[in-house]
């Protein structure tokens, strides 16, 4: 069963959280005594006495205050497919985090309030999503119930943020009308929006293509522990343990350890501890070569006739996330998947400014949630796939030296 990563956008009480809840809620996947725990802390309550918003509202001040601060996952599933679910805040000085988890996810569903329609914060978004390069956008026009279910308000609305796609170059744009207080047309088609003839939006998440990337072929493989027991018993055994990250791999294929640039054989596959002719996408490996080479955790096995970027010196997209002001010249670890490198800042070229995707000359430092277009140079090469092509591989982040904390997203170019 495939996993689908997605996040909610919107603005300030649009109704993400409640949605969320609502999905859970309605899904079946509330377990009785988070339930009842669930009724005892609802403050607003819909016509099953629960509050669901406080479902994904899990720090102290989120509560008290009714707003969502930090990005919350939460996780659930249907016979179709397994979902993990980002919810980002709504305010803009929380900008970092909605970038942060959207960077990591496959779809983004945006919430517009039906009463107020595409706002400021809608098109922030809706760039953020362009620039992020995400492939399919869910536009979940909530709280149709207080503007009476109103297919004209519906239609209007969606001819509004279809002009916005269409300068921002979204493709795959679904719209919903939903009412996530009362659960219209989220797991269930309403009655009351006989007019709409489409999938409910759980429908949609759970058949929406996800074979998104460019390179969504491409055989990505990288060891995140070698495996070596050195026991009487297994004296030469030496394998290297990962996630298939894209593409499949088969016994005997001809593949390129990078980035040493050397070629090997598949000898075996085993996965779960028993051996397999055949591995996939996101099936967890062990991976054994014919030859003896020097492999370590962070290096990547990768079919031979279609290799990746492996450079020590490359542009990238960077939402800064630190109080501590990005200058060039900096030095930070830069974290890919397993491997963590150190890099410095060569060059700031320009700001993109997230409402409009302006590029701004640099003419101070680069400030908390300003995202900058760089180059970074790494002490040795890095393997990676660009963003575009890859979501998976073309993501990384910056690590401050000191304080050991991320202090930067980063899409590689």
């Amino acid at each position: 069963m495939d996993i689908l990563r997605f996040i909610t956008a919107g603005s300030v009480d649009d109704g993400k959280s409640t949605l969320i809840g609502r999905l859970l809620y309605d899904s079946k996947n509330i377990l009785i005594d988070q339930l009842e725990a669930l009724e005892k802390q609802s403050k607003n309550k819909n016509e099953n006495g629960v509050d669901l918003a406080i479902l994904t509202d899990g720090l102290r001040a989120e509560r008290e205050q009714g707003i969502t601060i930090d990005v919350a996952y939460r996780y659930f599933s249907t016979p179709k497919r397994k979902f993990i679910i980002a919810d980002a805040p709504g305010h803009i000085q929380y900008t970092r985090n909605m970038i942060t988890g959207a960077s990591n996810s496959q779809l983004m569903v945006i919430l517009i309030d039906a009463r107020q329609g595409v706002i400021e914060q809608t098109r922030r978004h809706s760039i953020i999503a362009s620039l992020l390069k995400m492939k399919n956008i869910a536009v979940a026009i909530n709280k149709m119930d207080l503007v009476d279910y109103s297919e004209e308000v519906y239609n209007d609305i969606k001819a509004q943020y279809e002009m916005v796609a269409q300068k921002l170059g979204l493709e795959n744009v679904n719209y919903f009308p939903i009412s996530a207080f009362h659960g219209d047309n989220i797991v269930d088609k309403s009655q009351k929006t006989d007019w709409y003839q489409g999938e409910t939006l759980l429908e949609f998440l759970e058949n929406v293509d996800l074979n998104q990337s460019k390179n969504n072929d491409a055989a990505r493989f990288q060891v995140q522990y070698v495996i070596r027991p050195q026991t009487e018993d297994l004296h030469d055994y030496r394998g290297y343990a990962g996630e298939i990250i894209s593409g499949n791999y088969t016994v005997g294929d001809e593949i390129t350890v990078l980035p040493q640039n050397i070629q090997t054989k598949i000898s075996k596959i085993e996965t779960g501890g028993v051996s397999v002719e055949s591995v996939f996408t996101n099936q967890p490996a062990v991976i054994h070569v014919e030859d003896d080479i020097d492999i370590s955790r962070g290096d990547f096995l990768v079919k031979s006739d279609n290799l990746p970027n492996v450079e020590n010196d490359f542009e990238a997209v960077v939402c800064w996330l630190d109080k501590k002001e990005l200058n060039e010249g900096n030095k930070y670890f830069i974290q890919h998947k397993t491997k963590v490198l150190k890099a410095i800042v060569k060059e700031i070229e320009y700001k993109i400014d997230v409402n409009t995707l302006d590029k701004i000359p640099v003419t101070e430092s680069i400030k908390l949630n300003e995202v900058v277009k760089l180059r970074l140079k790494t002490a040795s090469p890095l393997v990676f796939d660009s963003f575009e092509n890859s979501r998976d591989t073309g993501n990384a982040i910056l690590i401050d030296e000191t304080s050991n904390s991320t202090v930067g997203a980063v899409m590689i170019l």
